[in-house]
């Protein structure tokens, strides 16, 4: 796949300084580049690659002022950094629905319907009464249970699992190992001191736009009618436990091993970070953001927090105590000295006053 520096600035809506015809055929970074690349420069410290790199193209910002010659064509845009993402985004998208056919040995249902330009790797499966929209691409080993919906230009990759009543949003990646749909914790506990399992019997929406990211794992609500709900433009990274009955607001965002228990409400625009643990029944509101290993154990009603540590408080405070935590060992030390000192001047008067 090849292009023009002018057909890249059109598409980011830039203005070419130098060789519009110049052709580029991959990405790289500025001080890897080499002719006929692309690179961007946004962090004023790479500035001194732009003079000594060979990409072809470097996209800038547009009072980008060079200080010396610079060999490369550039192209003048609002946000280097977004506008190289523009492009990884549409690389990946032309690479990843190049796909087309069906491998075999594989299985459709006969009451499955399916849209055009659709790919389906070998040892995949597809249930009764399955939907699947245009350009979706199931690569082997993929499990669709009966009932499940997915929409148009989604990517199901090797080895997802996807249970009965799934409804599954366009746009849509969802990486290798992911489980959606499986059985919530949930077990009542009985008199012998054993534990009965309880039926989950709900589903798991997923809107547009959303991304899951590998061997993650989304339970189905308990109750039928009842949903487990990913709104859209949700990014979830690998190794997160979302639970029963949860729902995650629009273009939130969490991160690696994160634990989210049943019925929780997490608002819009969240950011959560790694090994974050959340209880169950909460409310986290709009534009929370929580720290690495957060433990949430009440919920969060004022937006705009920053959260951290167990139980979570305010950021800046955490940092604050933190500072005052490091020294404990001295002031410690410093108390016992003191202790001692205090003993010794007791002593003394004992000593003075008995004369």
């Amino acid at each position: 796949m090849e292009f023009t520096v002018q057909q890249i600035a059109a598409m980011l809506g830039g203005e070419v300084k130098g060789n519009g015809d110049e052709k580029i055929n991959m990405l790289a970074k500025i001080q890897d580049a080499k002719k006929g690349q692309i690179a961007f420069l946004s962090n004023p410290k790479y500035e001194h690659f732009i003079y000594t790199t060979q990409a072809s193209a470097v996209i800038v910002k547009k009072d980008f002022v060079s200080r010396k010659e610079i060999s490369s064509t550039l192209i003048m845009v609002d946000d280097p950094y977004s506008s190289f993402t523009t492009l990884l985004e549409q690389y990946h998208k032309m690479i990843t629905f190049q796909k087309v056919g069906v491998e075999q040995p594989s299985y459709i249902s006969d009451t499955a319907v399916v849209g055009n330009n659709i790919y389906r790797g070998a040892f995949s499966y597809i249930g009764s009464n399955v939907t699947i929209g245009d350009n979706v691409k199931i690569y082997p080993h993929v499990f669709i249970g009966d009932n499940v919906t997915i929409g148009d230009n989604t990517v199901l990759q090797s080895g997802v699992k996807l249970y009965s009543g799934t409804r599954i949003g366009k746009n849509c990646a969802l990486h290798a190992g992911t489980v959606i749909g499986s059985d919530g914790f949930g077990f009542a506990p009985q008199e012998d001191g054993s534990y009965k399992t309880i039926p989950q019997l709900g589903n798991v929406i997923i809107e547009d736009d959303v991304t899951i990211g590998a061997n993650t794992v989304i339970d189905c609500a308990t109750m039928f009618g009842d949903s487990t709900i990913l709104h859209k433009g949700v990014k979830l990274d690998n190794l997160i436990q979302i639970a029963h009955n949860v729902e995650v607001g629009k273009n939130t965002v969490i991160a690696a091993q994160a634990g989210i228990s049943g019925s929780t409400k997490v608002g819009e625009n969240c950011m959560i970070a790694g090994q974050v643990g959340i209880a169950g029944h909460l409310i986290i509101t709009n534009n929370t953001s929580l720290g690495a290993q957060a433990g949430v154990s009440k919920s969060i009603t004022k937006e705009g927090q920053k959260l951290i540590g167990y139980p979570v408080f305010d950021i800046k405070e955490y940092f604050r105590s933190y500072a005052v935590f490091k020294q404990l060992p001295d002031l410690n030390y410093r108390l016992r000295d003191l202790e001692v000192k205090m003993k010794q001047l007791e002593t003394e008067k004992k000593s003075v006053s008995s004369e």
